[in-house]
């Protein structure tokens, strides 16, 4: 759960999450949307996987980047448990 919580850190990294709700995205389309180097954005992308809030599926030459809703049901079962 800390690798979650560090990736949910960067407000970067909860935007890419937000416009992945709306369905699944490249990481040229995901760099579209940023004023930064593709470098910065694969390391954002890569801190998403390995925090396990987002999958890959490769399609012919393209990586599809989608929101891993599973963890977030964790993770909010997680955070409503902290109130009890």
């Amino acid at each position: 759960m800390n690798e979650v919580f560090k990736a949910l850190n960067d407000p970067a990294r909860r935007e890419i999450l937000n416009m992945l709700r709306k369905g699944d995205l490249t990481a040229g389309e995901i760099a579209e949307k940023f004023e930064m180097t593709a470098p910065s954005i694969s390391h954002h992308l890569d801190k998403l996987k390995r925090a396990g809030l987002v999958t890959t599926e490769k399609q012919g030459k393209y990586v599809f980047y989608s929101l891993n809703t599973s963890i977030i049901d964790d993770l909010m079962h997680y955070l409503m448990n902290l109130k009890k």
